[in-house]
Formats: C-alpha cells, sequence, structure tokens
C-alpha cells in the first residue's frame, strides 16, 4: 500500500487545485478507525493537494472522525484505489464537483438583480446595502467600518429603532469565502427584520429595544474571487512575505490562543493564522469595530457553514467558559426552535470538544473580551452538498435559523448586563 501512496505522490508534487475547471473533481468521506488510518490521509496529504472540508486540516484528523475532503480529478482513481486497499470506510459525497457547482445555481429568481432565494456576487450585495438603508431609514444606517486588502469598502449595517442607551448584538457573515449560505443569511436578517417590524411582536421588540450591527461579508476579497476565480477559496487574498501562498484564514486569525491549537503558522495551510494577531485589514477593521462598542454590545453572533452546529466558547481550549450551564441551555433552546421548522438536526456545545479545536477564532475573541453572549452558527448541510448547497435551500436554511437568532436575541434582552 505504501508503494502506491509513493506512486500517486511522484506524480502530484507539483500538481495544484488551481486547475479552475472542476470536472471529475471528487468528495470523499472517510471514516479513519485507527492511527494507522490516520496516518494514511496524513501521507496523503503530504503528497498531494488535499483540500479538507471537514475538518478543516489534516491535522485534526482523529480516529473515528467523519472526513470530508477534495482531490483533483486526475489523482481520484488513485486515492480511491489506496481507500479500498487500506480497508478504510468511504463513500464518495460529491463525484463530479463541477457539476454540483452547476446545481448550486437552482433558484427560479434567475434575476439579474438583487434577490434573496440566490447568491448574490459582491457587487450586487454592496448595492444592496445602499438600497436597504435608503429604503428603510428609520430602520437601517450604513457607515464602513474599514477596507480589505485589495481595497473594498467593508459595510456594516446598523438596525434598530432610535432610542437613548441602546444596547446591541453584532452579527457577522463570510469569514470563509466558499460558505456562501453565510452572507445569504446576513441578507434574509436583514429583509425580515425590515419587513417584520411592527406586524412580528418579537421582531418588533427587538429593534425597539435593541440595535443589530450586521456585516454581510468579511472576507469580501475571498468573496470575490470565489465567484471569478476558484470557487473553493477559503482565506483571505493578501500576500504573505516570503512566500508564494496567498491569505490568511481570517478566523484563525484573532488574538484568542493565537496560532496555538488547530491552526497552522504555513502560509500554504487553509488554516495559516496570519503574521501575527489582526494581521488582516478585515480582522483588524472587525475587532476595532468591537472594540470601540463593548459597552453596548452585548451578544456577538457569527455565521459559517456546514455541520449543522451551534457553538459557544471555548475553541481554543478544552476549558469550559465560566457561563457554561447558560451558554449550554441557550444554545439547546435556540436548536430546538431552529428543528421546529423543517427538523433540521442540530448539535450544539463548546467549540474543541463539539468539533475540533481551532485557536484564534472570533467567537472566543470575542468571549474575552467580555462579550459573554457569543455563538458560531455551521448552517446546513451535514456534506451531501457542503459548500455548495443549492439555491433551493437557501430559503428554508434562513427561516430555520432565523428562529433560533430570535430566540437568542431575546435572551440576550431578557438578560442584560
Amino acid at each position: 500500500m505504501w508503494a502506491l501512496l509513493v506512486l500517486i505522490g511522484a506524480a502530484s508534487v507539483s500538481a495544484h487545485l488551481q486547475d479552475l475547471s472542476f470536472d471529475e473533481q471528487k468528495v470523499f468521506r472517510v471514516l479513519p478507525q485507527n492511527d494507522e488510518q490516520v496516518e494514511i490521509l496524513n501521507f496523503l496529504a503530504s503528497i498531494m493537494e488535499v483540500d479538507f472540508w471537514q475538518p478543516d486540516s489534516v491535522t485534526l484528523v482523529r480516529p473515528k472522525m467523519q472526513v470530508d475532503f477534495r482531490v483533483e480529478a486526475e489523482k481520484s482513481f488513485d486515492v480511491e484505489g489506496l481507500l479500498k486497499e487500506s480497508g478504510m470506510e468511504y463513500q464518495v459525497l460529491i463525484g463530479n464537483l463541477q457539476a454540483a457547482l452547476d446545481a448550486q445555481f437552482d433558484s427560479k429568481a434567475r434575476t439579474t438583480s438583487h434577490s434573496y432565494e440566490k447568491y448574490n456576487d459582491w457587487d450586487t450585495i454592496a448595492a444592496w446595502t445602499a438600497d436597504i438603508a435608503a429604503q428603510n431609514p428609520d430602520l437601517v444606517s450604513r457607515s464602513v467600518i474599514g477596507e480589505t486588502y485589495e481595497g473594498r469598502p467593508m459595510y456594516l449595517l446598523k438596525m434598530g429603532k432610535s432610542g437613548p442607551n441602546k444596547k446591541a448584538i453584532f452579527m457577522d457573515c463570510g469569514f470563509h469565502a466558499r460558505e456562501w449560505i453565510s452572507p445569504a443569511f446576513c441578507q434574509w436578517f436583514v429583509k425580515e427584520a425590515v419587513e417584520t417590524y411592527g406586524k412580528d411582536t418579537v421582531m418588533t421588540t427587538l429593534l425597539d429595544k435593541l440595535d443589530f450591527y450586521v456585516l454581510p461579508v468579511v472576507n469580501i476579497d475571498g468573496y470575490v474571487y470565489t465567484w471569478t476565480k476558484d470557487r473553493m477559496w477559503r482565506k483571505t487574498r493578501s500576500k504573505n512575505a516570503g512566500s508564494v501562498c496567498i491569505g490568511t484564514d481570517p478566523n484563525r486569525n484573532l488574538d484568542a490562543g493565537w496560532c496555538t491549537l488547530g491552526a497552522s503558522n504555513s502560509p500554504c495551510a487553509s488554516t495559516y493564522c496570519g503574521s501575527a494577531p489582526e494581521s488582516e485589514k478585515e480582522t483588524k477593521a472587525l475587532a476595532d469595530f468591537i472594540r470601540e462598542h463593548l459597552s453596548t454590545i452585548k451578544a456577538y453572533l457569527t455565521i459559517h457553514s456546514y455541520s449543522q452546529l451551534l457553538l459557544f466558547p471555548y475553541s481554543y481550549t478544552y476549558k469550559l467558559p465560566s457561563n457554561y450551564e447558560e451558554l449550554n441551555s441557550i444554545a439547546k433552546a435556540a436548536s430546538k426552535e431552529l428543528a421546529s421548522l423543517h427538523n433540521t438536526k442540530y448539535t450544539y456545545g463548546p467549540g474543541a470538544e463539539t468539533i475540533y479545536p481551532a485557536a484564534g477564532g472570533s467567537d472566543d475573541w470575542a468571549y474575552d473580551q467580555g462579550i459573554k453572549y457569543s455563538f458560531t452558527f455551521e448552517l446546513r448541510d451535514t456534506g451531501r452538498y457542503g459548500f455548495l448547497l443549492p439555491e433551493s435551500q437557501i430559503k428554508p436554511t434562513c427561516e430555520e435559523t432565523l428562529l433560533a437568532i430570535k430566540y437568542i436575541a431575546n435572551y440576550v434582552l431578557e438578560h442584560l448586563y
């Protein structure tokens, strides 16, 4: 078997996943049973370009853990042979990535303008942020909190009725470029807020008594790149000194156990922590804004995909947060709310033990700043489509997630500190 591995490796060290037709590329799901099978995956990753979807790095793979990864077309046959020979349990989740990629665009709303039921590119989202604020001046205002590495303005929407001494909830989407369902949710949330204000009692109370800061896309440059060059891109687009590899993982770039567990100091890794905490203009702008508004921000919500998880601190340590019982009961109740609509099952708990350790994440950082209600959502699905969730699932995904967010926001409102 090791001879087979060496053969695969010899042909592939120079090959990269940059050939950007995804035709015939496969996504495998494997279940390594023991350390030897984990070692095979590690070796595979060392001799060829393997894109880990879940977990997001081979270093996090453990026995009995479900692992989803993508390999380039010309290697998929060899990889499948290797998995068979090693006796590792596996299935092909996606047999032709390009077909899955084309199939995401299945929305009936094939308009060129903005739609809440399709994936919108960055220019469309940017224009939408201006429109929604202009159309709802008593509820929504737009500001710029910084600019990206490539010079794009980072638009933030502030939502709520104006009033004295209001506390706030901060929500962001689009940390990882390829998680398209995430920005779709931030847009949906804003739509629901303005459309149901005055009609839905919970939403009306929330907007009367709280402000919501919504950052529709954190990693704008990466998001643009997923539309124009590489749908599977994850990181930012900054240059790294002394390396040909581009980008930092913005959700490993904050000062919360920075670059320890579950983060890489290699610029070529998908979980690269950056040259220093907040080395990325995007994470610095976000962190600066939150620091400036720490006296009012009482909850932090960050939206990712995929896995159907509701996580809270910590991810950079196995230590439990001081208000663990409270966070766990909120997550339990919010997950139950979410499931009440389409019966979508979420797993909840502290990040490190619920999925895997990951240092430098925004939820841990916000929590350590004193924001005691800090949650990460990993939206649909559990891997059938992975990052390529079809547009026909945007509406049900957003509807159910909204129930959980409203539950959390209402809880925060009733437990202001």
